[in-house]
């Protein structure tokens, strides 16, 4: 595997875990696809840093459990501003 890639799997997991982030925002941050935040922590991280993998999985693994919560309050918030 390429250093950059070991290095930014290692970057984004930190990320999700010091910021409680969601894949979405991590994503944004750093520049590249859901898909490759995902396929970083869960596949590449594992093989360098099972650890840190598996902290990170449980920020994610949280997060997807609250995302509907979320969108509920992303949507009550919308209809609030356009009709209030």
């Amino acid at each position: 595997m390429k250093d950059y890639i070991e290095e930014r799997a290692i970057e984004i997991a930190n990320y999700i875990v010091e910021e409680k982030a969601t894949v979405r925002q991590t994503a944004k941050k750093f520049g590249v696809s859901k898909s490759t935040v995902h396929k970083d922590v869960t596949d590449r991280l594992l093989q360098i840093n099972a650890s840190l993998a598996r902290e990170a999985r449980k920020v994610l693994d949280t997060n997807k459990s609250e995302r509907h919560i979320r969108g509920g309050m992303a949507t009550r918030e919308k209809y609030l501003h356009q009709h209030g």
